[in-house]
């Protein structure tokens, strides 16, 4: 017992939880295999022969019944969905959804996918693809993979064909979702209309092939001994030893498995003697496979299932203990761990998870303290962007041109009318339909700068001849930036905080200029106006919610920084320079955008 202390001493300083389990695991299945197989080995081969091939036939029945009860499973969630109200609706053409709607729909339709998915974890992934393009995923965050069609996939071609009928594939790597790429087996079926019988679209199932693989792995004939399972057409859906069948370097006799009408038949001869045990799927048309090795088996049956019982009971209680040993040390973090992620699902990101683990449980609790800290950073960014998104459309809402001067304009068109200054009135209604021309713009955000200068002009034509000897205006732009980009309604609100705040109330004549140029890589504008200007107090304000007056003064140009801001970076912006009773500068900075 001292060698066995010490490999399991040895078990325990590995800093790996894979090499622990491994060797740990390891050596308790292999110790009570030798002692069954030495003690098997020595009992009559005979005895065994005569009942090898029912006890076998029943294991691979047994295999045969938990398999169908997964494909049945399967065969169920299809049901659930062909029947579904919700998703005959949302496949239909007929249907006629508005945003809202369809996004409840499909948010209704995957909760019920999760749902499933969450009680079930046998089961990979249940899809939905629409003949109207619509397609169904449980996650959000999942997306289909852009090099794989699925109209072109077995599964699929073979579910239009069945008509209805459920049809489950063979072993394969799923690659419908991106960087999502599992062995599964699946299972399809088309759903049609009720009424029209027309095709609505294909369900996919996907069961992990690891289901199976620890089906069929549990079970164990003799030291030798597997399972293996065909499909109709010979494809392997599981072998424990597939990728060496499929790299030519083991073979199997699946053409005698395929022919053979009886349930059994032996092949080879002395030590490579075996006999191979077969039971077709009624459901599913699969022949499950058991492949016995005659030396192995043992004669005697009261002898063996003494020995087997006993030596059972004595190895099953080292492999508990040991087992309990082993898993214990192993399994404390990974449920604190666990605990700490059901915590998360609950909405609880205020968690930290504590290990003194220095293993790869230790290094994963690090890096899921990193990442609560990193989702919550994110929630609170996404939170303020879509806060600022929301005030900034407002707020740009709120820049377009005022009722008030639209009044006031129409106001002076009248008067001028009444007193038969024709000429003014044709140029005044001209600039204001340019004005309402380049602020509509077609619908459009990003507009070029020779647009946006043409509007500013038309505006300050229409406050030119309103304020008559008490304005005038001048507009200086190069010519190399008049076919840039720049977000539109960008000079208008600081051109009217200039005249309002700065020379409506100034008794000499105001003039407001506008400077365009580019300045390396930046384009810069400037408002300059002869004002009454700003104190330094008011300055630091001008951008900040303490220069908004009762009246919404201000908010404009807090609309024009934040937009800027939103399109092209913190960067960019507004800068103001301004001295009591000489006037006020407003550089607009931006970039170049062809």
């Amino acid at each position: 017992m001292n060698w066995l202390k010490r490999i399991f001493g040895k078990c325990f300083k590995f800093k790996r939880i894979q090499y622990s389990i491994a060797v740990g695991f390891s050596v308790v299945i292999l110790f009570t295999i030798s002692i069954i197989a030495i003690v098997s080995y020595s009992l009559s081969i005979d005895a065994v022969k005569n009942n090898s091939k029912e006890y076998t036939y029943q294991l691979v029945q047994q295999i045969n019944t938990s398999i169908e009860s997964y494909i049945n499973y399967m065969e169920n969630i299809s049901q659930m969905v062909l029947y579904n109200s919700d998703v005959r609706k949302y496949l239909s053409n007929q249907t006629n959804y508005s945003i809202k709607e369809m996004e409840e729909t499909e948010k209704k339709i995957s909760d019920q996918f999760i749902s499933i998915l969450n009680v079930r974890k046998d089961i990979s992934n249940i899809i939905i693809f629409g003949s109207n393009g619509r397609v169904l995923l449980p996650y959000k965050n999942d997306k289909l993979n852009l090099y794989t069609i699925p109209k072109k996939q077995n599964w699929y071609k073979k579910a239009i064909a069945a008509k209805g009928k459920a049809v489950v594939s063979s072993s394969h790597v799923e690659d419908i979702i991106d960087n999502d790429y599992r062995w599964v087996v699946s299972l399809s079926c088309e759903l049609t209309d009720k009424d029209s019988n027309g095709n609505l679209g294909v369900l996919l199932v996907d069961l992990n092939y690891s289901v199976i693989n620890n089906i069929c792995n549990n079970v164990k004939l003799g030291n030798k001994g597997y399972i293996f399972i065909v499909d109709g057409e010979g494809n392997l859906v599981y072998h424990p030893q597939q990728q060496l069948i499929y790299s030519n370097l083991k073979s199997e006799m699946i053409d005698q498995v395929l022919r053979t009408k009886s349930n059994y038949f032996v092949t080879g001869m002395g030590k490579d003697s075996r006999i191979y045990t077969i039971k077709e799927s009624m459901d599913t048309g699969w022949k499950i496979v058991g492949v016995s090795y005659i030396d192995e088996l043992v004669s005697n049956k009261s002898q063996m299932q003494m020995y087997y019982f006993l030596l059972g009971i004595g190895f099953l209680i080292l492999a508990i203990v040991f087992s309990l040993m082993i898993s214990s040390r192993i399994s404390r973090p990974i449920k604190k761990l666990e605990a700490s992620m059901k915590e998360v699902e609950k909405g609880n990101f205020d968690i930290k998870v504590y290990t003194e683990s220095v293993n790869e449980i230790g290094e994963l609790s690090k890096a899921f303290n990193i990442m609560i800290v990193k989702i919550k950073e994110l929630m609170r960014q996404n939170i303020k962007e879509q806060e600022l998104k929301r005030k900034s459309e407002l707020k740009s809402l709120q820049a377009q041109i005022n009722p008030h001067f639209l009044y006031n304009t129409l106001d002076s068109i009248i008067w001028m009318a009444e007193s038969k200054k024709n000429e003014e009135v044709v140029l005044m209604a001209s600039s204001l339909a340019k004005l309402f021309r380049s602020s509509i713009s077609k619908g459009q955000d990003i507009i070029t700068i020779e647009s946006e200068i043409e509007h500013i002009k038309s505006y300050l034509t229409i406050q030119e001849m309103r304020y008559k000897d008490k304005l005038i205006f001048e507009v200086d732009v190069e010519e190399e930036i008049k076919n840039k980009k720049t977000i539109k309604i960008l000079l208008q609100p600081l051109v009217e905080n200039s005249i309002y705040h700065g020379i409506k109330n100034k008794e000499e004549v105001g003039h407001i200029k506008i400077i365009g140029k580019r300045i390396d890589d930046k384009i810069l504008f400037q408002v300059v106006d002869n004002g009454i200007g700003m104190t330094p107090e008011k300055l630091k304000s001008i951008l900040t919610d303490e220069n908004i007056s009762p009246r919404g003064m201000g908010i404009g140009v807090r609309n024009v920084n934040e937009r800027i801001i939103l399109y092209f970076g913190t960067e960019y912006g507004l800068k103001f320079e301004s001295e009591p009773e000489v006037g006020t500068t407003v550089n607009v900075w931006l970039p170049v955008i062809d």
